[in-house]
This record gives C-alpha cells, sequence and structure tokens, in this order.
C-alpha cells in the first residue's frame, strides 16, 4: 500500500500509541480520520490535523463503532485502511478478577474491533488493509492476566480466520502483536494493579514500523525481545 493519499482510519488515535501511530501515517502522506471515545481529547487531536473527519465510538455500543467506520468513509470518499489501536487492561488472579471486569475487556478488545472491521470489510476496494493491535499475550497468555490475555487471543484469531476469507477480496490483515511498551497503560487498568513490568518500548519506534507493515503489505508486526520491531510478510 502507498501511504502517500491513502485514506486511513485510525480508531484510538488519542491514545499515545494510537497517536503516535496517527503522526507517523501523517508523516508518509496519508488522508486521515480519527475516531475516539473522549470529545475533548477528540477535539484536541483534530486540531494537529485540519480538515480529517472525526468519529466518537463508545466500544459498549457496537453500532457507534460501525457508525464511525462508515461516517468516516463518507467523509474521505471511501478508506483505504482502518487501524484499531486502543484497548483496556485489567490485572489480577482469575478467580479475583469479576465477571463484569471480564465482560468489559471482551467487549473493548475484542467485540468492538470486531464492530469497526464488519462495517470497513463492506467498504473496503482490493489493496486496502485492516490492521489492530493485539499484544505479546495473545501468543503467550501471563498470569494474572487471564482475562485480559484471554480477550486479545479472542481477537488474534478472529483476524487470523479474516484474514484467509479477505485475500481473496485483495483486502490485507495486519496484525501488531508488540510486547509492553510505555504508554502508560499498564497504569490505567479498570481493575488490579500491575505486577512487576519489563521496561517498556518505545511506541514511536512501533508507530514507524506499523507504517512500514501497511506498506509492505504485512501480515505480522511483531517486537523481539529488545523491543526491535519485526515486519513479517506471513503471519505466524
Amino acid at each position: 500500500m502507498d501511504l502517500s493519499g491513502a485514506r486511513v482510519l485510525v480508531a484510538g488515535a488519542t491514545g499515545v500509541l494510537g497517536g503516535a501511530i496517527t503522526a507517523e501515517l501523517a508523516g508518509r502522506g496519508a488522508r486521515l480520520a480519527l475516531a475516539g471515545r473522549d470529545p475533548g481529547r477528540l477535539s484536541h487531536v483534530a486540531r494537529t490535523y485540519p480538515g480529517a473527519p472525526t468519529a466518537r465510538f463508545d466500544a459498549y455500543d457496537p453500532q457507534s463503532c460501525a457508525r464511525a467506520a462508515r461516517d468516516t468513509s463518507a467523509a474521505l470518499g471511501g478508506l483505504d485502511a482502518v487501524v484499531i489501536a486502543f484497548g483496556s487492561v485489567a490485572f489480577g488472579a482469575a478467580g479475583e478478577v469479576g465477571d463484569e471486569v471480564a465482560e468489559h475487556l471482551m467487549a473493548v478488545n475484542y467485540l468492538a474491533p470486531a464492530a469497526f472491521f464488519r462495517a470497513a470489510l463492506g467498504i473496503l476496494r482490493p489493496g486496502s488493509a485492516i490492521a489492530a493491535v493485539t499484544g505479546v499475550v495473545a501468543e503467550r497468555p501471563q498470569p494474572r492476566m487471564a482475562d485480559y490475555s484471554a480477550s486479545k487471543a479472542a481477537l488474534s484469531a478472529w483476524l487470523g480466520a479474516v484474514r484467509r476469507e479477505a485475500r481473496s477480496a485483495g483486502v490485507g490483515v495486519l496484525e501488531i502483536r508488540p510486547g509492553h511498551l510505555d504508554t502508560g497503560f499498564a497504569r490505567r487498568p479498570v481493575a488490579g494493579t500491575a505486577p512487576p513490568l519489563p521496561r517498556g518500548g518505545n511506541p514511536h519506534q512501533v508507530a514507524g514500523a506499523v507504517a512500514d507493515a501497511l506498506e509492505a503489505d504485512a501480515e505480522l508486526l511483531r517486537t523481539e525481545p529488545d523491543g526491535t520491531p519485526v515486519v513479517e510478510r506471513r503471519a505466524r
């Protein structure tokens, strides 16, 4: 995909990683649409990108996610890529995390991204792509993060199945699977307290690799133990 002139919706553009991805795509000439939950933060980000259409969504309302994809597509005259860069985390032993927290994580980390993508798949044309941040926990679930790991693994599985479905239509599916990043995400859990974590990687470095992966029509972006991003044309 040539990002220069590409019409890209970033859902989660108000976050640290989403903001870094947004800036990287803009720097490569993409025409952006921005989606977020908080209206104040969304307005603040939008001032950095004059003319970029914006859309609010609530991860607990899948219809609002689908509507954000459709409305921004209409505003830009179509979409060439949709990037999901939002999520929620909780910590605690499996027996301590309540059902409401588990439901919240599944809604935000799996069902909401899937709602964005279902709407996008009816819009996207050959040569376009969908991309979402899952994380290393989708591949290697961690203790005291069972429900968080499960929600990210669910999204990873969904992307893997849709990847095979979408190939015949010429639509790429990129899974962004970084290790722990220095975004402050772990300090904002919906429940529990983060266990000791390794030093976080650089979100701006990962954002650059996301853009590289989109340009290479890659299927997987992961990070090495030292935080180095690795772009793989084919997902494992």
